[in-house]
């Protein structure tokens, strides 16, 4: 169950960031609140994932999680350049975030 809460809370990560930079500077109400459910979400979720797993692994696939989605939303909406380096680095991220799960 842990691991599940803190893939989701990797998830909320990158809704809070995207939701930040859509806020532009927090003054766009609607992204301010979905920016502050996210992060409290997100926060908790990888509080409760670090009861049961350790910090280390808990924070690396938290952020490893966050940074890849919210890249890969860069991509998809054309604000973040593509190249096949770009893919290769992110697919290496989602390979140790997988290996950090495999080895626990």
């Amino acid at each position: 169950m842990s691991w599940i809460v803190l893939v989701l809370s990797g998830v909320l990560e990158s809704v809070w960031a995207t939701a930040l930079d859509r806020s532009h500077g927090f003054t766009k109400p609607a992204p301010v609140v979905v920016f502050a459910v996210a992060l409290v979400a997100s926060m908790a979720g990888l509080a409760y994932a670090m009861r049961a797993l350790p910090v280390g692994t808990s924070y690396a696939v938290w952020v490893g999680i966050g940074a890849v989605l919210t890249v890969a939303y860069g991509m998809l909406t054309g604000a973040e350049a593509v190249s096949p380096l770009k893919l290769l680095f992110l697919a290496g991220i989602v390979g140790c975030v997988v290996g950090l799960k495999v080895t626990n």
